[in-house]
């Protein structure tokens, strides 16, 4: 409890003394956190494998982009964000949670392609140039927009985020999904409704990502379909895998560590004399690198690791 308390009082000073460029890196580490707390949740407790979790973060993004742009108020805008990308996952989720392992990673690398290929080619999304012309946030009268207010919004949700998914592993459902994550045939033998836990875990997981892509969305002020690469969708899943899938703390220190990583990998790749693949290149090297000293080294993950356990 004293680490906790220790880290949210730092996490909410922090922000007064960090520069433009530094807050912008703070609000991309608290968005990171909340899609991949819920990815982590999907992977750890259900046993399930997306690839594709940047979808969820794009329909987010572009549901309160695009009801904000033709006249919808912003705040709106952002709590249809999530409840948009969680009927998305619960449509498509009834057809690709049938799929197992490889075949659901990969189907859902799929749809986030096909997605993108939509999204590049609609007129009403602003196609491959983008959505232009969103506004900033606000509700009723107050405006946020300044950085700062934008960076205590972002670990605002992370704190929502975190306590819905608290609350969920340890509830009863919780203890199923964890038996799900075992074995599933187990599962379904004791009684675990195998199929409606699974969808619940990917609509919960993909409300987080959609929370997420919202504020992105009124933080940036434009969206394209660059915005969500499929590299974004599996620096999620590094970031899970490193902080230690299916804690909730373990999601929070690898998003933020990868955050800080990237952060890096882009000022080596843009330095003078680098090639314009350089970031692409060593983005995939440094992230296969990182999953295989993890799984050699920390199999569980950073916090798991330190805390002697393997779940939250």
């Amino acid at each position: 409890m004293k680490v906790l308390i220790a880290a949210a009082v730092v996490t909410l000073a922090l922000p007064v003394f960090l520069d433009g460029k530094q807050l912008g890196i703070y609000v991309l580490a608290g968005l990171a956190a909340m899609v991949t707390v819920g990815l982590s949740l999907l992977m750890g407790q259900a046993g399930q494998i997306s690839l594709g979790q940047a979808s969820f973060y794009a329909i987010g993004a572009y549901t309160a982009g695009l009801l904000s742009v033709h006249g919808t108020a912003p705040v709106l805008g952002l709590l249809a964000a999530p409840v948009v990308a969680a009927a998305f996952a619960a449509v498509v989720g009834a057809g690709v949670l049938r799929l197992r392992g490889h075949y659901l990673a990969f189907a859902t690398l799929a749809m986030q392609l096909i997605l993108l290929s939509v999204l590049a080619q609609s007129t009403w999304a602003g196609g491959a140039i983008g959505l232009q012309g969103i506004p900033r946030l606000s509700v009723g009268g107050f405006e946020l927009a300044e950085d700062i207010q934008y960076a205590y919004l972002v670990w605002a949700g992370l704190a929502v985020v975190l306590v819905v998914a608290h609350n969920l592993v340890r509830s009863r459902p919780g203890r199923g999904l964890r038996a799900l994550a075992t074995s599933e045939v187990a599962a379904a033998a004791s009684g675990v409704p195998v199929g409606r836990y699974r969808l619940a875990v990917f609509t919960l997981s993909a409300a987080f990502a959609g929370l997420a892509g919202g504020i992105y969305a009124f933080y940036l002020g434009y969206l394209g379909p660059g915005s969500f690469p499929v590299l974004l969708s599996i620096e999620y899943v590094v970031m899970a895998v490193v902080g230690g899938l299916g804690t909730l703390a373990g999601g929070v220190v690898g998003a933020v560590a990868i955050v800080l990583l990237v952060q890096a990998l882009n000022e080596l790749a843009t330095s003078p004399g680098m090639p314009s693949y350089a970031p692409s290149v060593l983005s995939y090297a440094v992230y296969g690198l990182l999953l295989v000293v993890v799984v050699l080294w920390l199999p569980r993950g950073i916090v798991p690791a330190l805390r002697g356990k393997e779940r939250t």
